[in-house]
């Protein structure tokens, strides 16, 4: 400064201390930001008028700080899945930061912090008077406080959803006017009427950017130096304050910056810690021989970060902030509150169950093919919760498009409104909601109906729901099999198409569509569920987590429960909100959904699912399914612990399964491995699994029993048969857990899913 300047200013000194700190404001900053040929009485007068005017005070409001969501152990603990921000921010206390770095920041940014009321007078009059000598706007005189006014405004400005008010309020907050200059000073002396120093310097700490993403000191620590704020060295501290001026000019994580931040460092901050006498001249000297050197530390943001192949079931969960009205009015708003609002998400994903499904997955089914479009998905829901267990696909997750074949953001687990695909055809694993709908109606699993291929008319049929009129049906059997007149529970067991539309027949098909939505099902693309008679073969396309839910509502004893990812939400103040709820309901009868589940043993031990069983002495119901060309293969079970689906086909395309290797494994057949793989660990995870209640034996066997010809083929026959555990015969009623031995069947499935020219079956 020239000497005359300094003259003026030691001049001045006492008369400024004698004024209000509001009219030497308002006079200094109109010196401050205008040249001296256009400073006249009547511009300070205008100048302090506006300064009286201006609002004083500032709601600091809450920082923007990281989410976070955990996985829960199967003993209650937690573990860090992955962290979502826009701001990588974590705030800390008083006594959680090193002295040395409230001494770097005072020494270098504001020396008569402690002293002034929020604009240093001397430091203003100062920069007034050289920028009148210069003629120009050289120095601002920006105390900690004024900072920290402006990277609150900053951060409001930041926080709006709306991408134009955002701008607008940006260049607001970071104009160089003299308006902006005036109000950042009035609010800092109300921000100094309302806060101690301490608080001051505590919020500019941790409000401060210190290059990129990177906000406050502690995960400044964090990332630059891999350590925490109150274990910051001189050096460390000096050279992270060293930033704050010029965050992206000066961060250390970008090589070509090291050199001019230890200048910065050296020169400014650790000079200016000498000189304050908050070093000693042995730190100081110590201090400027360490060299700049960063242990850069990513931080584990975003789903892609998530151990385990968990990424899509995280994913899954930032799906369900977006549509839930827990975190906002819209989805925008929503998103945009989460990324910086501090939750804590506690997930129901068990790690130990999570990490079987990945590795399952990995062994038996590759990323890509150069066979077909490859897909394969592996979720298990909670029967009498719907809590979501595990959530494994064959694909890398990688957020937005790829071209990579191995890898997508779609998540073939969920609906198209979560962050999935359009769904996939079931195939025969659609069955059960046919033979639910039988038993609610009185019928029994001991009735018989003919099983051979056959010609239906439409017009025998009955649907309360749409018209079904048309062309005559005419469904195949797996192989062109003809079974002739077999029990319902046969039919079940080894998956015969025809009889399960002779089935419907007898029944309502809206009725039937009626009782696979209690239980949760409906289309993965957002579309009405179908009722047509290819439906009752599996030709709607569902998502493989609304499979499983479905089947977990049948293990629960016909509760079902809505699929639930997130057990506890926690704001940034620790405060409770209230998650998604998994809306649980009796959607069948006890004595329906234990007949049903007894049925369900069939496949398990004796029919198409033989190839799944653990036989680990834990009881198990499912059912096998397969689409035309058998371009879908599907595997759905449950204990009383844990429902499975597993599915394994095209993506797009409609190459058969059947002509496919996944890691040298039958692509047709590798479903079961995985479901046995599955449920194994499952079983032994989850004890212990109790047996399924017992099942109501008139819906088994009829309140009579009278025998019929078992030799008739050419139509179906409803009388019921004399009980028997012989689950080889067609004519007769197998007891899936008797103690006679399991027939094996192919390790294929059964049936295929016949599609039908009113309701085709879409990927």
């Amino acid at each position: 400064m020239p000497e005359s300047s300094s003259r003026v200013l030691s001049a001045a000194k006492p008369w400024l201390e004698l004024l209000g700190a509001s009219v030497i404001a308002g006079v200094l900053v109109t010196a401050l930001a205008v040249p001296a040929v256009s400073l006249t009485s009547a511009t300070v007068s205008r100048s302090v008028g506006l300064f009286e005017d201006l609002p004083s005070t500032l709601d600091i409001g809450a920082l923007s700080q990281k989410s976070e969501i955990y996985s829960t152990n199967t003993d209650g603990s937690n573990t860090l899945l992955a962290t979502v921000f826009d701001q990588n921010r974590q705030e800390v206390g008083w006594d959680e930061i090193a002295p040395a770095v409230k001494d770097a920041v005072v020494s270098t940014e504001d020396p008569r912090f402690y002293e002034h009321n929020g604009v240093d007078l001397t430091s203003t009059l100062r920069a007034a008077l050289s920028n009148v000598t210069s003629g120009g706007v050289e120095s601002g005189a920006s105390t900690i406080t004024m900072q920290y006014v402006k990277n609150i405004l900053v951060q409001r400005a930041e926080a709006l959803d709306n991408e134009a008010d955002r701008e607008k309020a940006y260049a607001e907050a970071t104009d160089t006017s003299l308006d902006r200059k005036l109000t950042e000073m009035r609010l800092a002396i109300g921000l100094e009427k309302k806060y101690n120093k301490d608080q001051i310097l505590l919020g500019y700490l941790n409000i401060a950017n210190f290059g990129g993403s990177v906000y406050g000191i502690e995960a400044a620590a964090n990332y630059y130096y891999g350590t925490t704020a109150a274990q910051l060295t001189v050096a460390q501290a000096a050279s992270l304050i060293a930033t704050v001026n010029e965050p992206n000019g000066l961060r250390i994580d970008e090589p070509e910056n090291i050199e001019a931040n230890k200048a910065r460092r050296d020169v400014d901050v650790l000079a200016s810690m000498l000189k304050q006498h908050t070093i000693t001249q042995a730190q100081y000297d110590e201090a400027v021989a360490t060299p700049v050197t960063p242990v850069i530390t990513e931080p584990s943001t975003g789903c892609q970060t998530a151990a385990s192949g968990a990424a899509y079931f995280c994913d899954y969960v930032t799906w369900i902030v977006k549509n839930d009205p827990t975190f906002g009015a819209t989805a925008d708003e929503r998103w945009s509150n989460f990324k910086t609002g501090g939750f804590q998400i506690f997930t129901t994903l068990n790690p130990t169950l999570q990490a079987n499904a990945n590795e399952t997955m990995t062994e038996y089914v590759p990323a890509s093919s150069d066979e077909l479009d490859l897909g394969s998905t592996i979720v298990t829901v909670e029967p009498g919760t719907g809590r979501i267990l595990a959530m494994a696909q064959n694909k890398t997750y990688v957020p937005g498009e790829s071209a990579d074949p191995g890898s997508t953001s779609l998540n073939y687990n969920t609906d198209q409104g979560y962050g999935g695909s359009s769904g996939f055809q079931v195939g025969s694993t659609y069955k059960v909601f046919t033979l639910a709908e039988w038993l609610k109606q009185g019928n029994t699993l001991g009735e018989r109906v003919n099983g051979n291929p056959q010609t239906f008319d439409r017009a025998d049929f009955t649907n309360s729901c749409v018209d079904i009129s048309g062309e005559p049906y005419s469904p195949k059997n797996d192989s062109g099999s003809r079974p002739g007149t077999v029990t319902v529970q046969y039919a079940l067991t080894n998956s015969v198409n025809n009889a399960f539309i002779a089935m419907a027949e007898e029944l309502d098909l809206c009725q039937i569509r009626n009782t696979a939505q209690s239980l949760g099902v409906h289309r993965a693309d957002g579309g009405e569920l179908g009722s047509n008679l290819a439906d009752i073969l599996g030709t709607q396309t569902i998502a493989p987590l609304t499979m499983a839910a479905a089947y977990a509502g049948i293990a629960a004893n016909g509760v079902y429960c809505k699929p639930v990812a997130i057990d506890r939400i926690l704001d940034a103040s620790g405060a409770e909100l209230q998650p998604p709820q998994a809306e649980c309901a009796q959607a069948l009868d006890p004595t329906v959904a234990s007949t049903l589940a007894y049925a369900m043993k069939g496949p398990i031990q004796s029919g198409t699912a033989t190839a799944s069983n653990p036989y680990d002495d834990v009881e198990h119901i499912g059912k096998t399914g397969t689409t035309d060309n058998e371009k879908d293969t599907w595997m759905i079970g449950a204990s009383t612990r844990a429902a499975t689906a597993v599915w394994v086909g095209n993506v797009s395309g409609d190459v058969s399964m059947t002509d496919v290797e996944t890691n040298g494994y039958s692509g047709y057949s590798v479903r079961h491995r995985i479901w046995k793989s599955v449920m194994t660990a499952n079983d032994e995870v989850l004890q212990p699994a109790a047996d399924f209640p017992e099942p109501d034996d008139d819906l088994v066997y009829g309140s009579g029993s009278s025998s019929s010809d078992d030799s008739s083929t050419d139509a179906p026959a409803t009388t019921t048969p004399t009980p028997t555990t012989d689950p080889t015969q067609p004519g007769t009623v197998p007891t899936p857990g008797s103690s006679v031995a399991p027939v094996p069947a192919p390790e294929g499935d059964d049936t295929v899913g016949r599609g039908d020219e009113d309701q085709p079956g879409q990927n």
